[in-house]
Formats: C-alpha cells, structure tokens, sequence
C-alpha cells in the first residue's frame, strides 16, 4: 500500500509535500484542477515498469495507454522544460523484507515492511531525458545513485550516511569503471553489483518496486468512460489482470473468478459467497436490480455468454443492455474491488459517472467493504458530494475510521494547484471545508428566493 507521496513539476502541480494516503483516498475538486493528474503520475510510473524498454527513462504513453502524457515538455511543470521532474513515494509491503550479510548469512543487516524511493529527472538540450538522482531508502539506510556535475554526464554510485553504521559496500579487486546510466527510472545497473561484493540486495528493492506497481498485487486501473454494454460477451477461458480501461472485461473476470471459485468471506451484514452472489448483492442493495447472473447461450455450454437481469423480484429477466445505463457503469468498479488480489491498489477515475445520487454514496458502502474483505487500497477522483459524504457518514457511525481515509480538495490557482487535506474528526465532520466546494448551494438558494420575490412584486 502506499502511504506517502511527494512530488515536484508534474503537470499542474509545483509541488505537492508528503500526501499522506490511506485505504481509502479521495481527491475532490473543481476541474482542471490536478485531480487526475495525480493519478497519472502513478499511471506513468506502471507504464514505465512495464515498458520492455529498459533504456526508456519515462514511458509516457499513447492512446491505448492508461495515461498519454505526450512527452516530458507537455508533462513538465508549465512546459518549462529546463526544470526537473521529481517524485518521492513510501510504501508498504506485504510481508517484511530481510537484507542478510553475504559474509555472514546469519547476520541480518537490513529489515523492515517499509521502502521509500525518490528519483530526479531532467531534459538536455538534446531532448534526452537522464536520471539525475535516484535512491532507496529502506530499514534505516539510503542507497543512491547519483549523476555526476562534469560534462561527461557518466554516473556514480554512492551510499548515503548510514544510521546504524554497521554496513559499508565493499569493492571488488580491480579499476573502477564509470558505471552506466540507470535501468529505465528505478534501476541500477549491472555494473554496480560487479563493482560492490555485497550490493546484491539492492535488486530485492527494485523488484519490491516493480511489485508494487505491477506485480500480483500491484496497480488497477478502471478509466471514467465504460463500454456500453453488450447482448453477448465471448470468453476463451482466460483470466484477465483488471477490468481493461473501459470495463470491456468485465464478464471474463467474472467467468474467471467462477471457475476459480473464488470465495468473498462475510462482512457486517453481508453474507460470505462467490465474487458473482457479492456483485448481485449489491446490485440490489444498491437498489439497481433484483437478480444478476452470467450465462452461456447455448444450453450445451460454449464460450459465448449473456448477462440477464431482473428489475424487481415480479419482473422477466431481461439483457443487461434492456435495463439502465447505470448498472453497466457502475459493474466494472464493483467486480474490480472484489476479484483483484488481496492487497492490490485500485485506481479508479470518476467511479459515479452516469449514477444516481443514491448509487453514487451506495459506492462508498462498496469502498469500505473491500477494503475490510479484501486488503485492498482505492485511490479515486470524484466530483461526487453524495459520496463524500457518505464516507463521512460511516466515519461518525464507526463503520471505518479517520485514520482508514484520506480526502483531498485539489484547487486551482492563477499558476499551480493546491492539494488541501480535508481534516476529519471523529464524527466525520470537516473542519476545514473550503469554500464552494461543491459550488455555491447557498447562493443558489438565495439567488432563487430573491427572483421569486422580485417575480411576485412585479406580477402584482
């Protein structure tokens, strides 16, 4: 899970100072005012990892990618391409990480559940990106690699101070090389565990990022425009990593998970069950439908199937292309919370697109169970008051507490934005709410009694 971001020269934002996220992290605001920008940071991050690319500094995306950023100058902080991309990200693992003594395995030298890992990024006169400085910081030492100032532009190795001064690398026989530039943004190259007899271990942090990013528990993403929905979807019997960016494969997740049997425990007042029976739950809880379940269209079987749905318990059961938009919408965000693995983090952009008010704050009821049931982390965009304050609501009713969610108001200045943290208490009051939030409610109010009666005065 990550818990900790900062960042410098990204998009709308000059500088956003140790963002604290929690299971729940919810960014609000007005827009074009950076909301999704933070999430295509991380978006740019799990495209760079997964680029076969390893010389590729920064992968930022094309049209059939999560996030199409264009190039480094449209990225930059007001496409002032001389200043330097920066990003510093904490996180959690799953399990404790132990670095052992290669000269004595019994020794532990480095341990923890938490790594950090910051990097700095610039653009030369050339357009070519190079990391100018990137480290990992990890049970109470920082590894680091670090550009040099001459004109030769190689790169050196260096560790920073280390706290517990009980470790310092040891250099193998022989001339130093310069080492070569970093794998893509995080790595470092081969050359250091040539030069370093006991520099192995700084592979185990890379890889824990590349976990984290794209790994069995890594990143999800759903996008805010969804497929419209379909009379038949085909299924090979493959199993899919995520929905897709727009929902498309959403009924192979769902055959996936059934022929897995993938089992959804019992939480407070939801009864345990397949992945299928805890999506139809909410379906009706959430007031869309009655009933919901996949089927094949042949009786024999086959691998093309058909999603019906009952409106209400005397109703036929129909297509789900026959009943509202909403439930099409709204079926990606449920599957993807419960069929990602344990652990995972789920992005999501504007989950309430095309949802009534009631579904839109139901969604929160979504949100919190997941992420009891399935120890997930979601990070979200939304425009949606109905939302918001429904996670408030469950604040004050102890069904989640303060600690378990982060709320930002993302707002837009004359040349950067602001992230404001929304500061909760126990009771999920906001004490710091901005001002028109959710626009002028009250000046509405006021602006329609005031015509109203100017309207009398004149009909009179």
């Amino acid at each position: 899970m990550i818990t900790q971001l900062s960042l410098s020269n990204f998009k709308l934002w000059k500088k956003i100072d140790k963002m604290r996220l929690a299971p729940i992290t919810g960014l609000f605001g007005t827009n074009s005012s950076g909301k999704t920008s933070i999430l295509q940071l991380l978006l740019m991050i799990k495209q760079t990892v997964e680029s076969t690319d390893r010389l590729q500094v920064l992968d930022f995306g094309n049209d059939k990618s999560p996030a199409n950023l264009g190039s480094f100058g449209e990225v930059v902080f007001s496409h002032q391409s001389m200043e330097k991309l920066k990003w510093n990200i904490q996180w959690k693992l799953p399990e404790s990480l132990s670095v052992k003594d290669p000269a004595d395995e019994k020794k532990i030298l480095f341990a923890g559940d938490e790594i950090g890992f910051s990097v700095e990024i610039a653009q030369n006169d050339k357009k070519r990106l190079s990391v100018e400085h990137l480290s990992y910081s990890f049970g109470g030492g920082d590894f680091s690699m670090r550009q040099k100032k001459d004109r030769t532009k190689k790169y050196s190795y260096e560790l920073n101070e280390n706290p517990t001064d009980q470790f310092r690398f040891t250099r193998n026989v022989g001339r130093s090389w310069d080492l070569s530039a970093p794998v893509k943004c995080y790595g470092f190259p081969n050359e250091v565990n040539a030069r370093y007899q006991n520099a192995g271990f700084l592979s185990d942090l890379q890889l824990e990022f590349e976990r984290l990013f794209t790994g069995t528990t890594g990143i999800r993403y759903l996008g805010p425009l969804r497929e419209y929905p379909k009379r038949q979807y085909p299924w090979s019997g493959t199993e899919p990593v995520d929905m897709g960016l727009r929902g498309e494969r959403v009924v192979e997740a769902i055959l996936a998970a059934r022929e897995s049997n993938l089992r959804i425990p019992r939480s407070k007042g939801i009864k345990g069950g397949t992945l299928e029976e805890r999506v139809a739950l909410w379906l009706q809880k959430l007031n869309l439908i009655h009933s919901f379940h996949v089927e094949p269209i042949a009786k024999e079987g086959g691998n093309i199937y058909r999603v019906k749905v009952q409106r209400n318990s005397n109703s036929p059961e129909v297509l789900i292309t026959d009943v509202g938009f909403g439930v099409s919408q709204i079926l990606p965000a449920i599957v993807l919370c419960y069929y990602a693995p344990k652990g995972s983090i789920i992005i999501l952009e504007q989950p309430e697109i095309h949802l009534h008010p009631a579904v839109q704050a139901g969604l929160a009821d979504v949100f919190i169970d997941a992420i009891k049931m399935r120890d997930i982390q979601i990070i979200f965009e939304s425009h949606s008051e109905h939302l918001l304050k429904r996670i408030q609501r469950r604040i004050a009713e102890k069904h989640i507490t303060s600690e378990e969610v982060a709320l930002y108001f993302c707002e837009a200045n004359h040349d950067d934005s602001k992230l404001i943290p929304l500061d909760m208490d126990l009771f999920g009051n906001i004490t710091n709410w901005p001002k028109d939030f959710f626009g002028d409610q009250f000046g509405e109010m006021a602006a329609t009694t005031k015509a109203a009666m100017k309207r009398k005065v004149e009909e009179k």
